[in-house]
């Protein structure tokens, strides 16, 4: 028995022997114990994921990364749908199933003071949470001064897009400089895109109710204009010509103001420029300008300035608008969105056009681009994921932007007006002419000569919001607005064939105009425009500037601009 029991074994074992020679499969005489286990795979592949993860755009996570997030937030909740939050919305559950990361939010604060005080006592108590948006240049140099930042420049080279990349490029050097500091990329800097010019909105229904012809250059507006007023349209002495509020000077983007007829004598107030004689100059103080007040002033003495615009505010205007009592403002492309959708709902008969009149004159003057008020997304000093930050932003402004095909509920999102903060990360990246670029394209698949599937999510929100529109189908006012800014506006500005200049950057000095010195500059230009002062007085005014610390900036901001 015992002797059987031996044969047994023996037999049992060179079974097993043999089985190691079959499960090498290819004639070799490995024997089974030199294959790799299951365990040893597995630990190969999942650590093949984790290189993948962390040094590719795309790469997803093995495990889910929840990381502590310091954000803005919006208004009403960013317009996000109901039982949707900032840590649970379209764009998180898309990050969560294309990336595996989950954002868990220290601080939500409405942007202004409170954010910026919560980031400097953050930087203060050193404790900030692994990635942080940060409002401005000061508070961007107090986070790296004190090494509480990431340095990103290799991530932004293994885990950002080639198209991100040309995104940021097309800002020039300045935008990514400015996230930096000796050579190294410490944040990841918000875009801001081009607008293009602001443009002339007039009644056109009122131009062909007097038989005029559209105006092709300012002057030929400020006729038009004229004629409004002299034969008063509007009824009962109420016409209104050229609106204008008392900032009359658009620092950001804003409607009501007079910029392009400033721009008309290449001149850029409250800008820093660079003058003919190659030094940096604060464009509110050039003889241009000088010549841009006469010329406003004779506007005002003939009528076709509002003769009440020193009493108007923006929301006055807004209700002379909807009432049908004015002919026309200068506004950007978005005009029909704000103020104008008022106005079509009131009266759809109210015929609102865009008129682009400065034409080359708008690259005339070289302005300078401050990064003082910047936004910037910046990941904790140590933390163990720093590639986040690229990662995230290659996926939501690449990814589902132009490959993903199947990012229905974000893009979603645009026909829900929810705002952009609902984004973890408040930053937007795009090409400086992405508005031009969209516009390009929708009015190509409009006209067929474009395949609707190749258009963005943003793109085809629009596109089929305006295609219903010309067909009829749709006839709300937002219809008319998405139609009207998109295609119209905006088709105005691509068909011209403008291009913005690139904005020189004037580095890290603070070239912030202070409010005493504004103040007595919005003094001045409105006492000129409604001949309280004659024009000369601009040359006093020019003098107090400078003595009241305008020249003090002034040596400051051309000697940042020589040191670059």
């Amino acid at each position: 028995m015992e002797k059987r029991k031996k044969v047994i074994l023996l037999i049992l074992g060179l079974a097993v022997i043999g089985l190691g020679f079959i499960l090498k499969g290819d004639g070799s005489s490995q024997n089974s114990d030199e294959a790799p286990t299951y365990h040893e795979t597995t630990k190969k592949e999942m650590e093949k994921s984790w290189d993948t993860a962390k040094n590719t755009p795309y790469g997803r996570y093995p495990k889910e990364i929840i990381y502590t997030l310091g954000k803005i937030s919006g208004t009403n909740n960013a317009n996000l749908p109901i039982g949707e939050s900032y840590e649970d919305n379209g764009y998180t559950r898309y990050l969560k199933e294309i990336l595996n990361i989950q954002n868990k939010d220290v601080f939500e604060i409405e942007d202004g003071d409170p954010y910026n005080e919560t980031v400097r006592l953050a930087i203060k108590d050193r404790d900030i949470p692994d990635i942080m948006v940060v409002k401005g240049r000061d508070n961007l140099k107090d986070l790296i001064q004190n090494d509480l930042v990431e340095d990103l420049t290799g991530v932004y080279e293994s885990c950002t897009t080639d198209r991100v990349k040309e995104m940021y490029e097309s800002y020039g050097e300045g935008l990514l400089k400015s996230a930096s500091l000796d050579g190294k990329l410490y944040a990841f800097p918000d875009t801001v895109i081009d607008h293009g010019p602001m443009m002339l909105w007039m009644r056109k229904d009122w131009i062909d109710k007097l038989h005029l012809k559209d105006p092709r250059t300012m002057e030929e507006a400020m006729n038009i204009i004229r004629e409004f007023v002299k034969e008063d349209v509007a009824g009962n002495q109420e016409t209104i010509g050229l609106a204008c509020n008392t900032n009359m000077v658009s620092k950001s983007s804003s409607t009501y103001s007079v910029d392009p007829i400033f721009t008309m004598f290449h001149t850029a107030p409250q800008k820093w420029i660079l003058g003919e004689d190659g030094n940096v100059t604060y464009g509110s103080l050039t003889s241009e300008t000088k010549s841009a007040l006469a010329y406003l002033s004779r506007l005002y003495q003939t009528g076709i300035l509002d003769p009440k615009f020193l009493l108007r505010t923006s929301e006055n205007i807004d209700e002379l608008i909807n009432e049908g009592k004015c002919g026309a403002f200068f506004g950007n492309w978005w005009a029909p969105n704000n103020p104008l959708i008022s106005s079509y709902s009131a009266n759809p008969e109210a015929d609102w056009q865009p008129y682009f009149l400065t034409g080359a004159d708008e690259n005339k003057v070289q302005q300078f681009a401050s990064y003082n008020d910047w936004q910037y997304v910046v990941v904790k000093s140590g933390y163990e994921y720093p590639e986040i930050v690229p990662k995230y932003i290659s996926v939501m402004f690449d990814y589902s932007r132009y490959q993903d095909k199947k990012a229905d509920e974000i893009n979603e999102y645009f026909a829900l007006n929810v705002d952009p903060t609902a984004r973890p990360m408040n930053i937007n990246v795009d090409y400086r002419d992405a508005l031009f670029r969209s516009t390009r394209d929708i009015r190509s698949a409009l006209k067929g000569d474009y395949p609707v599937e190749s258009l963005t999510g943003l793109e085809r929100s629009y596109y089929n919001t305006c295609k219903s529109y010309l067909n009829g189908n749709v006839t709300t006012a937002n219809a008319w607005a998405a139609y009207a800014s998109r295609i119209t506006a905006v088709g105005l500005l691509v068909d011209s064939g403008i291009e913005s200049n690139i904005p020189l950057s004037l580095g890290d000095v603070d070239a912030e105009v202070p409010p005493e010195l504004l103040k007595l500059e919005k003094q001045a230009f409105l006492q000129i425009v409604c001949g309280d002062k004659p024009v000369a007085y601009f040359d006093t005014f020019v003098s107090d500037w400078y003595s009241n610390g305008g020249k003090e900036l002034t040596q400051k901001v051309r000697g940042a601009y020589q040191e670059q």
